[in-house]
């Protein structure tokens, strides 16, 4: 049977996500609950997962979901096989970081801002209880990421309205929202609020984005049997690449946002900071200010 917006179903439905997300929902433990939405499995992965590793290691709740399931997300692969691979691959990325995951089975390239998806949002945040939501932004190059953005940002609001999607209870406070960086910069450009070292989990991370297999090594969508070398020792040096090219993009991080690290370090430890993640609160959710933020990022103490 086929979902509406490409949902289609394989042993669980929209109603389905609500009661396996609720199962693996933490317990009230005093601990923070940070819920990061991307479009793909990976984009999570790509921009949270230092931050991820870093909660998780001092016992913070941290869930990855995936608005698509990747299922065309490759040069060869393609529709269930890939859904399924891709699956597998970022569970066990989460497992290295120490985090949960989810991947909701909604085509990739077919995300739509509708209300049974907004619903489905919605949920996943109620029953996450959050304190922290993540997404991309709205205007971005692909439209999985422009939607879930908006999916999300719709959310904002109706988390703590009781009689849309009654069925889970509203929360009680808003969380804070967050946007991940890109570098578009129409109709208006990132601007980081927070921006945090993850040189203390570097290598976590490019462990993480390492077993993305076929989005990375294999090129994902845009890929092609060249980068698959037969010679034992040039797998080798091509996965290395991969992982030098990761490193590289959040040592550009760092660079990027050097003046807003100042802010949030002493100057000493802001000058040897090698790689960054960072994030901008989304303006429909609960506003922080600095003194919230470290809380909600405790990490500058360190």
């Amino acid at each position: 049977m086929t979902l509406m917006n490409g949902a289609i179903s394989a042993g669980f439905l929209p109603g389905a996500f609500v009661k396996n997300a609720a199962a693996a929902a933490p317990a009230n433990d005093g601990k923070l609950r940070i819920i990061c939405f991307g479009a793909h499995p990976d984009d999570c992965e790509l921009q949270a997962g230092g931050v991820a590793a870093m909660w998780a290691a001092k016992g913070h709740h941290v869930k990855f979901v995936s608005c698509t399931n990747g299922d065309i997300g490759h040069w060869r692969q393609k529709g269930r096989e890939l859904a399924a691979r891709r699956k597998r691959e970022v569970e066990e990325a989460a497992k290295i970081l120490g985090i949960a995951t989810q991947v909701l089975d909604i085509h990739d390239g077919e995300l739509m801002v509708t209300l049974k998806n907004r619903k489905i949002i919605t949920r996943l945040i109620r029953e996450w209880n959050a304190d922290i939501v993540m997404s991309h932004r709205p205007n971005d190059y692909h439209p999985d990421h422009r939607y879930t953005g908006i999916l999300v940002e719709d959310a904002a609001y109706m988390v703590t309205v009781p009689f849309f999607t009654p069925e889970v209870p509203p929360l009680s406070k808003n969380p804070a929202f967050f946007f991940y960086p890109d570098r578009f910069q129409k109709p208006n450009p990132f601007e980081p609020d927070v921006v945090v070292s993850i040189d203390s989990v570097i290598e976590k991370k490019l462990d993480a984005l390492g077993v993305l297999v076929s989005q990375f090594y294999e090129g994902g969508a845009n890929g092609s049997a060249a980068l698959m070398p037969a010679d034992p020792a040039k797998q080798k040096e091509r996965h290395q690449q991969v992982r030098d090219n990761f490193a590289r993009r959040y040592q550009s991080n760092a660079a990027r946002f050097r003046q807003q690290l100042d802010e949030w370090y002493p100057a000493d430890q802001a000058a040897k900071v090698k790689y960054a993640e960072a994030f901008e609160i989304c303006e429909y959710g609960r506003r922080p200010d600095k003194a919230e933020l470290k809380k909600l990022f405790p990490f500058f103490g360190e």
